[in-house]
């Protein structure tokens, strides 16, 4: 069983920046890949990007390619996303999610790829 806990969601102006994390614990993996998706009020979720260990690869749906970058600090279990150049469009409940094993793009984009899931962190971006 993995357990994964975001943080860093919080209220920023358009432009601005944040941090989030993603820290896993319990029975890691490893190889493994994480995404991050997002749920914004009244739409279905959506795939921001993953990084898979394996390969050192990150992948990025085109929304916010060049402005997200997603990272891992492997010492620590924990997979960053660095958002920057924020729009309103960007807010949302931005969860992270486990897929063990090495899934390969583009089925990352699937949410049925990922075992685990997190709670969430609320990311709103105020024009």
């Amino acid at each position: 069983q993995v357990h994964l806990a975001e943080s860093g969601g919080d209220s920023v102006q358009a432009g601005g920046s944040l941090r989030l994390s993603c820290a896993a614990t319990g029975n890691t993996y490893r190889n493994f890949c994480l995404g991050w998706f997002r749920q914004a009020l009244g739409k279905e979720r959506e795939w921001v990007a993953s990084h898979c260990t394996a390969t050192g690869s990150s992948y990025y749906d085109d929304s916010v390619k060049g402005r997200f970058t997603i990272s891992q600090d492997a010492p620590k279990d924990t997979m960053n996303l660095q958002m920057s150049s924020l729009k309103p469009e960007d807010a949302a409940m931005y969860s992270c999610a486990l897929a063990p094993g090495r899934p390969v793009f583009p089925l990352l984009t699937d949410e049925r790829v990922y075992t685990y899931w997190g709670q969430g962190t609320r990311v709103t971006v105020s024009s």
